[in-house]
């Protein structure tokens, strides 16, 4: 089956585990963020506006870079 794919690396059940590891984080994760929600709102107000100055910063680089090249 699976293993046929991968013989070498992995084998049938370790193939399982990765993928019901997997499964089971994602939705161990959504159920933490769901219930912070209203937490994380109220801490982090401020997140958009770093990150547009963090991409205006990084495009002033690019700019600068381009216009200082010619």
């Amino acid at each position: 089956m699976i293993a046929h794919a991968l013989p070498l690396m992995f084998s049938e059940g370790q193939i399982y585990f990765a993928i019901a590891f997997f499964v089971v984080f994602v939705i161990i994760t959504v159920m933490m963020y769901r219930r912070d929600k209203k937490l994380h709102k109220k801490n982090y107000k401020g997140v958009p506006w770093i990150l547009v100055g963090f991409l205006a910063f990084f495009l002033l680089l690019i700019a600068l870079k381009f216009g200082l090249k010619g």
